[in-house]
């Protein structure tokens, strides 16, 4: 089982450079990190996990530039986002952040994506909440039409682009590895069978009731039941824990460190080193 991790990197904790060579000379097998451009101060949307909000999420730093950091001092290290908010984005700038870093990083990228909880985050992003999984896969078709062979135009319900010359390309034909991140459910299973790789379940609980599930909307939608990825993302590590894991036959698993200095996380990686 490969071992990645996660963190909140901010302005007051470890930085992405050290952390990523420590990963690497570890033998973590990758980094992923979450996004939120902004946290509203007046905020009615409860935080998902209750109680009061972190203050590590209105100080994350851009997934995209910190990753970008984390590919130049590392050779094998895979690089992921957990997750891209992508109904905040425009399109066509981020299907050319994504397909750079991935061609810098010789196609170590993993594209996390997913649709948010907070509504004031994107309500200031003009992302309407009722259709923001919609746009979403409207945002990720425009995106793959970007990164075709030859140019490709797409005409959607929320955007379109012009047949283009897009390059750099994912180094992977069509797309980097996508997975979707989100509550198990028939909607979220439908559009990772669509247009995705596979789950990024946050926590991994419930998996044992949820894969059967996915797996009947993935082979009902034409898909290859060997090509379906599920990565329980943010995981508290426990022997049994992992070890259920692989009894479902889950290939990688992403740890959750702190948002903490430099000191706090490598002690914290020392700990995980017993799961390698």
């Amino acid at each position: 089982m490969r071992i990645a991790v996660t963190i909140f990197l901010t302005d007051q904790t470890i930085t992405p450079v050290r952390l990523a060579r420590e990963l690497e000379e570890r033998g973590f097998s990758g980094l992923y990190l979450p996004e939120h451009t902004h946290i509203p101060v007046e905020r009615v949307t409860p935080y998902p996990a209750g109680g009061e909000l972190p203050p590590e999420y209105g100080r994350t730093l851009d997934p995209f530039v910190a990753l970008g950091q984390a590919a130049a001092v590392t050779e094998n290290l895979h690089l992921g986002t957990g997750i891209t908010l992508i109904a905040q984005h425009d399109p066509i700038d981020l299907a050319k952040q994504i397909a750079t870093l991935d061609h810098l990083s010789g196609g170590r990228f993993t594209l996390g994506l997913g649709f948010g909880w907070n509504k004031e985050e994107a309500a200031d992003h003009g992302v309407e909440w009722t259709t923001r999984r919609e746009l979403g896969r409207d945002r990720m078709a425009l995106m793959r039409a970007l990164w075709s062979a030859q140019p490709t135009a797409h005409e959607g319900e929320f955007g379109s682009v012009r047949a283009s010359y897009a390059f750099p390309k994912p180094v992977r034909d069509g797309a980097p590895r996508t997975l979707i991140g989100g509550a198990a459910g028939p909607r979220l299973f439908a559009h990772i069978a669509e247009y995705a790789d596979g789950w990024l379940p946050i926590g991994g609980r419930g998996l044992t009731e949820s894969l059967p599930v996915l797996r009947a909307a993935w082979e009902a939608a034409g898909r290859d039941a060997r090509e379906l990825q599920v990565v329980p993302y943010a995981v508290l590590p426990a022997p049994g824990k992992l070890a259920h894991y692989a009894e479902l036959g889950i290939e990688e698993v992403v740890l959750q460190l702190p948002p903490a200095d430099e000191a706090g996380v490598l002690k914290v990686l020392d700990e995980y080193a017993a799961f390698l």
